[in-house]
């Protein structure tokens, strides 16, 4: 998994940049799968950050977050906080679909039924 940081408008420190870093790469335990990570933050407005993350999986999904807050982390965990939910809901998503099998595999009177209980 890649792990991309770039700002605008700025620059953010070395300890900084790690920090990021070891926050972004806990999404993994939301979703294995990730291929690639790119953060941006930008600091135009000095008082008030705002950081864009964009989540790349099965090198065919992307999701993205953007937060603003007054401190950096701050923003970035409100950023990552959308991300996981995002990220949760697809791997639902795709864990309801593989238990129960796709509306093609079952047959039309098999859904039916479902739908009428």
């Amino acid at each position: 998994m890649q792990i991309r940081i770039s700002t605008r408008h700025g620059n953010v420190s070395e300890a900084t940049q790690e920090k990021i870093t070891a926050k972004v790469e806990k999404l993994t335990r939301f979703f294995e799968r990730l291929s690639e990570i790119t953060v941006t933050v930008d600091l135009e407005h000095r008082d008030a950050p705002s950081v864009d993350l964009r989540v790349s999986a099965e090198h065919k999904h992307d999701f993205v977050a953007t937060a603003q807050s007054e401190e950096l982390m701050a923003a970035l965990d409100l950023a990552l906080h959308k991300l996981e939910q995002q990220l949760r809901k697809y791997k639902e998503k795709i864990q309801d679909r593989h238990r129960n099998g796709s509306v093609k595999q079952r047959g039309p009177e098999e859904v039916e039924a479902e739908s009428v209980e």
